[in-house]
């Protein structure tokens, strides 16, 4: 009997391990064909599944440089940062600062003045799930005023005279992307810890996780790949200012496995805080988002997923709790469609 155990103990390793190998050998097929025929645009891609992490890489940091990408590479993470964000404002929901259906009202910074018509009306989660009906930043005219740098006109007095000269919520209820939004939900959670954004992100996700490569402020290091604009020009990483919370956070795939094997573990504090972050609070036909996070279901699976654009750079990060895998695909230029189109074809031939 002894022998028996020992001999199906040992197969399954075998099986676990050929398992293993299949999913990361057509990961690496993919993204490997993928940059065969768009050599100009570098890649890292970092995949976890039962808590084992595969990581592989292409292209270089940038033309000049013969070095190569690899996990350690840093890249802009643009909107995915909305994904630490929402986390952010779940462990404060744990730690019963406030909760997600509270009106913003009071918890906002006393620069704003709501308009009587906007007062007891939006949610702290209305303002997670894309809602709020709250005017939005110009990024268009943003782009034409400083096509490198275009948040770098937005400052608190464009934020406060958007949210004081509001008088009426444009589709409340309705999904209207938002980055102003997610300012307000740093600010918000400046306000109940009594510190900044870059205090609380780093304390409670960064330091904790030991995610030394997850930069803010500071992000002038020899492993930064340089971005490009849709059209291949080079592209400046955009600085930090109060619009972070929506999207200014550096990492590389590496730091981002990491943040996903804390999420899949429900008995972290960032797993309990992604768990809320998953509940439905948006549905209408074939959209349904929760807090930073768009939910994708079929027959088989439910899938949790963010994509970020910067002025040079794309992203993803995906992941299913219920199979316990998790993927991040970085770009070094901004192309939503190659990085969706990567996604998709990972999904379909190797993860569903």
């Amino acid at each position: 009997m002894k022998t028996s155990l020992n001999f199906l103990t040992a197969l399954l390793l075998i099986s676990t391990f050929s398992f293993g190998q299949n999913f990361t050998n057509k990961i690496d097929s993919i993204i490997k064909d993928n940059y065969q025929k768009n050599p100009n645009v570098g890649i890292s891609v970092g995949f976890i599944n039962n808590n084992e992490e595969f990581h592989t890489a292409y292209g270089k940091l940038n033309a000049e440089s013969q070095a190569e990408i690899n996990k350690n590479s840093l890249f802009e993470i643009a909107s995915i940062t909305k994904i630490l964000t929402s986390n952010l404002i779940a462990q404060a929901v744990v730690e019963n600062k406030f909760k997600v259906d509270d009106y913003i009202d009071n918890y906002l910074p006393k620069e704003y003045i709501l308009h009587s018509n906007l007062k007891n009306k939006i949610k702290i989660s209305d303002l997670a799930s894309h809602q709020s009906g709250l005017p939005d930043i110009d990024f268009g005219k943003l782009i034409e005023l400083n096509p490198q740098q275009p948040i770098s006109n937005v400052t608190q007095k464009t934020l406060t005279d958007i949210i004081n000269n509001c008088t009426e919520l444009k589709d409340y209820g309705q999904y209207r992307y938002s980055t102003i939004g997610y300012t307000l939900l740093g600010q918000i959670l400046e306000k109940v810890y009594g510190k900044s954004y870059d205090e609380i992100i780093r304390e409670k996700i960064i330091t904790p996780l030991k995610m030394k490569n997850t930069l803010t402020k500071d992000f002038n290091v020899k492993n930064r790949t340089v971005g490009h604009n849709s059209e291949g020009g080079a592209q400046e990483f955009l600085t930090w200012n109060v619009t972070a919370p929506a999207g200014l956070v550096k990492s590389n795939a590496f730091d981002m496995i990491t943040y996903l094997k804390a999420v899949l573990n429900k008995e972290t504090q960032i797993g309990k805080a992604a768990i809320i972050t998953e509940k439905k609070f948006y549905k209408v036909e074939n959209r349904e988002l929760g807090l930073g996070v768009n939910i994708v279901t079929d027959d088989k699976n439910t899938i949790y997923l963010k994509s970020g654009d910067s002025m040079g750079q794309s992203s993803i990060i995906c992941y299913n709790r219920t199979k316990n895998w998790g993927i991040i695909i970085l770009l070094n230029q901004r192309n939503s469609k190659m990085r969706q189109d990567l996604l998709n074809k990972i999904y379909d031939t190797v993860l569903k």
